[in-house]
């Protein structure tokens, strides 16, 4: 039988982008969805973001990271993966909690997409009135 995995698990989530990870000892290897991690984030200060949180401890290459992500665009997927590694580290060395509390690491954006309402066209715009 298989050894069992020692990693740590946690989501991070921003408007409907949902973000699970998997923080594994290793040597600094980061899986997205089944892609690598600069195909799936092509721009630096999108990876920058995602790995701030490890480069404050300096422990880049300490973990591999196992990312699964769905919903939302880039920019939600990149705070929910960024917000779900700060709280995986937390998990791990309750210390760094008040570090990433300072730098808004553990804040989980509220922000939402407002439903729509009848009788407009979205949430908030009317329809064009027409006196006559």
């Amino acid at each position: 039988m298989a050894k069992p995995l020692d990693e740590t698990l946690a989501t991070g989530r921003r408007k409907r982008a949902v973000s699970s990870i998997r923080l594994r000892d290793g040597n600094g290897n980061i899986d997205v969805n089944g892609r690598k991690f600069e195909e799936y984030f092509p721009l630096e200060i999108q990876r920058a973001t995602i790995l701030a949180p490890l480069k404050m401890i300096d422990a880049e290459k300490k973990f591999d990271l196992l990312i699964r992500v769905n919903g939302g665009g880039i920019e939600g997927q990149v705070i929910a993966s960024r917000l779900g590694l700060t709280r995986a580290l937390v998990k791990l060395n309750e210390n760094l909690k008040h570090d990433y509390k300072v730098e808004g690491f553990l804040t989980r954006d509220p922000r939402k997409k407002e439903r729509k309402k009848f009788g407009h066209k979205k949430a908030r715009k009317s329809f064009q009135f027409s006196k006559r």
